[in-house]
């Protein structure tokens, strides 16, 4: 993970190591309520917002494969 701050509202947002020079750049921040921002790295908008709750589900289904036939082709 690397660490990219956002200019415009000084959050600190962490960028995956597995981001690709191709600009495909998912950036998190986990806010002191928990909840959590999802947003491209190289854009301020549009951002996504989940509850820890939400969040956690997500983390769960993708390390449990429930996303791997999502892939295109």
């Amino acid at each position: 993970m690397t660490e990219r701050s956002d200019a415009d509202d000084a959050i600190c947002y962490r960028v995956s190591s597995f981001s690709g020079a191709n600009g495909a750049c998912v950036a998190v921040h986990q806010l002191s309520s928990g909840d959590v921002i999802v947003k491209h790295s190289r854009s301020a908008e549009p951002r996504l917002t989940f509850t820890e709750t939400e969040w956690s589900a997500f983390l769960r289904g993708v390390k449990a494969g429930e996303f791997d036939d999502l892939r295109p082709g």
